[in-house]
C-alpha cells in the first residue's frame, strides 16, 4: 500500500456523496472543500423530488450549518460563489434504481465524471420500520454498486457500515467480510430476496386492512425486530446494514470497494474546531438525561469498555483509505474505532460526566443550576427492579389506596415506563456489549499514511492521540450542551 499527498490525489477529482446531510457526510464534505479547494466537483445527492427542493436541502441542511464557519471566514465573501462552482445538488434516492435521478443529462454526466464514491446514506433508528431500513440500508446499497459500476473512470466506491453489523458477538471482532446469506446464526441462511418478497407482502397485507399509519408502522417496526433476531441481529438497523455489505460485496465485479465500519461516532476532535455535533447518539442521550438529572442509573457493566471514536477522525480514515484503495486490485474492511489501541471503559465515562456537570451545571428553566449526582450501573434484572420499585410500584399504591383516583396518572406513567423499558431493551446488545474491534487494516493504513508522507496535521485518525478525560470534559460535554441540549 503507497500514499502520495492526499490533497494532490483529491486535486482535479470528483466526488459522488450519498448521504450528505448526515452526521459524517457533512463532515466529509467540509473537509474535502476546506483542505482541497482544488477538487473539481461534488456531486451530492439529496432526497428531493426536484432540482429546487434538492438545492434547498442543500443549503439549509448542509452549508446553512455551524460546522461551515470555518470555511465561510478562510472564504469571506466568496463562499456563495464557491459552493455554486464546486458542489452540485442532485435530486434523487438511493432506494430508487438509477439513485433516483431523473435528469438524464445531470445523470450522464455524472457516469462520466465521477471519480471516487462515498456512500453514506442510512436510516440509523435501532427499530426503524422494515420496509423503510431496508429500501435505504440494502436496497440502496445494490442501487448504489450499480451506478458507481457504470461510471466510466470510477477508481473507488467506499461504503459507510457500522462495526455492529457483528451482533452481540464476544471478544475480538476481526475486520472480515460477510459472505453471501451467511448469518449470525450458524444453522439459517438469508436469502435477501425472499426478505424483500416478505416484506412487501407483509405491509400489503397491513394496508388491505385499512389500519392507521400509525399502528402500521407500529407493525412494520416489530415485524423488523423478528425477522433480524430470526438470523441473530438484535436490530432492524443492523440487521438491513448487514444485508447491504453482502449485496455490495456480492455485486461489485471489477468495482474496488472499501467497507468501513465506524463504532459509536462522537463530536469532532479537532477539526473543523472542536466539539460540533449533531443527532444526540447513544452516549449523548445518556448524557443529556444525566445533566438534566433525568438518569440516576442505567443497565450495563461498568468495567466493559465502550467503543467511541470522534466524527473528524472517521472522516480523515474515510479519506485516506480512499487514497491508499484507489484502482487497487483488493478489497478492504476496516474498523475505526478505539477499543484495541485506546479502551475507555463505563466507569470512566461516568467519572468524566459526573466531573463535567459538577462543575459546570446545566441550568434549568428558572436559572438554577442542576445539581447531579454519581449514577448507579445495574445489570439487566437490577435495572428492572429499580425502575418497578422506584416509580410503578409507589403510583401503583397510591392509586389503589385513593380508589383508583390516579387511575389516568397511573395508566399515562405505566405507558411511559414501558417505552423506557423497550429503549433499554434496544440498547442492551450495546450496553452489554463484549467485544473489541480487531484494527489491524486500519493500522497498516496508518503507517502507510505516515511512510507516504500524509499530511498528519490533516489527516490525524489514530485513537491513541485522544486523552479520554480531556476529550470529554473539554470538547465533547461542552460540545453537547452547546449543540444539543434544548
Amino acid at each position: 500500500m503507497e500514499l502520495g499527498s492526499v490533497k494532490h490525489f483529491l486535486k482535479g477529482k470528483t466526488i459522488l456523496v450519498t448521504g450528505a446531510t448526515g452526521f459524517l457526510g457533512k463532515i466529509f464534505v467540509e473537509k474535502i472543500l476546506r483542505v482541497q479547494p482544488d477538487v473539481k466537483k461534488l456531486y451530492l445527492l439529496l432526497r428531493a423530488s426536484n432540482p429546487c427542493s434538492a438545492t434547498e436541502r442543500m443549503h439549509n441542511e448542509i452549508f446553512g450549518k455551524d460546522l461551515f464557519k470555518v470555511l465561510r471566514e478562510k472564504l469571506d465573501g466568496d463562499f456563495g460563489s464557491f459552493i455554486s462552482d464546486k458542489v452540485v445538488a442532485v435530486a434523487g434516492d438511493v432506494s430508487s434504481e438509477n439513485m433516483g435521478i431523473r435528469d438524464v443529462n445531470l445523470r450522464k454526466a455524472m457516469l462520466e465524471e465521477t471519480d471516487i464514491v462515498l456512500h453514506s446514506a442510512a436510516c440509523t433508528k435501532f427499530d426503524e420500520r422494515l420496509d423503510t431500513a431496508m429500501l435505504t440500508n440494502t436496497i440502496g446499497a445494490s442501487n448504489v454498486v450499480n451506478f458507481a459500476k457504470n461510471c466510466t473512470k470510477v477508481e473507488v466506491l467506499l461504503h459507510v457500515s457500522t462495526a455492529y453489523v457483528c451482533g452481540e458477538t464476544e471478544g475480538l471482532i476481526l475486520e472480515e467480510p460477510f459472505q453471501m446469506g451467511k448469518t449470525l446464526k450458524g444453522f439459517s441462511k438469508l436469502d435477501i430476496e425472499f426478505e424483500k418478497k416478505l416484506v412487501e407482502k407483509k405491509l400489503s397485507e397491513l394496508q388491505t386492512q385499512y389500519l392507521k399509519e400509525e399502528m402500521i408502522t407500529s407493525m412494520m417496526k416489530n415485524f423488523g425486530l423478528e425477522r433480524a433476531k430470526e438470523y441473530g441481529w438484535p436490530n432492524t438497523y443492523v440487521f438491513t446494514k448487514a444485508m447491504g455489505e453482502m449485496l455490495v460485496g456480492h455485486m461489485k465485479e471489477n468495482l474496488h470497494v472499501i467497507i468501513l465500519r465506524p463504532t459509536i461516532v462522537t463530536s469532532t476532535y479537532k477539526e473543523p474546531f472542536s466539539g460540533w455535533v449533531e443527532g444526540a447518539r447513544t452516549i449523548d442521550s445518556f448524557a443529556i438525561a444525566y445533566g438534566k438529572r433525568n438518569l440516576t442509573c442505567f443497565p450495563g457493566n461498568i468495567k466493559e469498555v465502550v467503543d467511541v471514536i470522534p466524527a473528524d477522525m472517521v472522516v480523515n480514515a474515510i479519506i485516506v483509505a480512499m487514497v491508499a484503495n484507489a484502482n487497487q486490485c483488493y478489497d478492504n474492511i476496516y474498523h475505526v474505532g478505539s477499543s484495541v489501541r485506546n479502551p475507555l471503559r463505563y466507569f470512566n465515562l461516568c467519572d468524566y460526566g459526573y466531573k463535567y456537570f459538577t462543575e459546570k451545571p446545566w441550568k434549568d428553566k428558572d436559572g438554577k443550576p442542576i445539581k447531579v449526582g454519581t449514577v448507579s450501573v445495574l445489570d439487566m434484572a437490577g435495572f428492572q427492579r429499580y425502575m418497578f420499585i422506584n416509580f410503578l410500584l409507589p403510583l401503583k399504591l397510591l392509586n389503589t389506596i385513593f380508589c383508583q383516583y390516579f387511575q389516568k396518572m397511573y395508566l399515562e406513567f405505566n405507558k411511559k415506563i414501558l417505552i423506557v423499558m423497550r429503549l433499554t431493551d434496544l440498547y442492551k446488545p450495546y450496553l452489554f456489549f463484549r467485544g473489541v474491534f480487531d484494527d489491524k487494516n486500519m493500522e497498516r493504513l496508518r503507517i502507510a499514511a505516515r511512510q507516504g508522507g500524509t499530511e498528519d496535521d490533516f489527516f490525524y485518525f489514530d485513537p491513541k492521540m485522544i486523552d479520554w478525560e480531556d476529550y470529554f470534559t473539554n470538547i465533547h460535554f461542552p460540545g453537547t450542551v452547546k449543540y444539543l441540549f434544548k
